[in-house]
């Protein structure tokens, strides 16, 4: 079980149902330090017109929900779910709209809210298929961003962290669908398949 001293340890922990969790790359305090600052750029920039903002599950559904509140406007959210991983731990570059939008984008200033972006290439995918339905504007809010993983060029108007370029979990963040409930995000020091 993970306890406060051994998260600010950093030392790798085995949870009980036997995953390794390594050492925290962002601490709880930090994450909610962080989306503060930037509800509050959020607040500032959209003043005029609040956003819709949309989550892409599962992945940002923590990130999202504490984002959402952060933010002093009364934002719409919905959400989407893209597939570009399956189970493994790599994009396979090959993206599926697994659940789509129930809003209307048209003329909506559009905030796209992220949990991690690594290549590059799923984002860039929902955004080509985001702005054909015509947003007033279209900008992300990504989490974290993996140094020197992308492989397409990315305009990312708010970024949390970037983090170095190991397999996270936490937050949201999963294995095989486990781990998402950690508070801080760990590097992952299991097996990787």
């Amino acid at each position: 079980m993970i306890t406060p001293e051994n998260e600010a340890a950093g030392g790798p922990e085995r949870l009980e149902d036997g995953d390794e969790v390594g050492r925290v790359i962002v601490s709880e305090a930090d994450l909610q330090a962080r989306i503060v600052e930037l509800g509050d750029r959020i607040t500032a920039d959209y003043a005029e017109s609040p956003p819709l903002l949309v989550g892409v599950l599962k992945g940002a559904f923590m990130f999202m929900s504490d984002l959402s509140r952060a933010v002093a406007l009364p934002v719409d959210v919905d959400f989407m779910a893209v597939s570009s991983y399956g189970s493994a731990t790599r994009t396979s570059g090959v993206v599926r709209i697994v659940k789509d939008l129930d809003m209307d984008l048209a003329d909506r200033h559009v905030l796209v809210v992220e949990d991690i972006v690594d290549s590059g290439l799923t984002l860039s995918y929902l955004q080509r298929y985001l702005l054909a339905r015509s947003p007033a504007s279209l900008e992300v809010c990504a989490l974290l961003v993996k140094e020197g993983q992308q492989r397409t060029e990315l305009d990312l108007r708010y970024v949390g962290f970037h983090i170095p370029a190991e397999f996270v979990v936490g937050y949201g963040l999963d294995v095989d669908e486990r781990l998402r409930n950690l508070k801080a995000i760990h590097a992952y020091a299991g097996s990787l398949s």
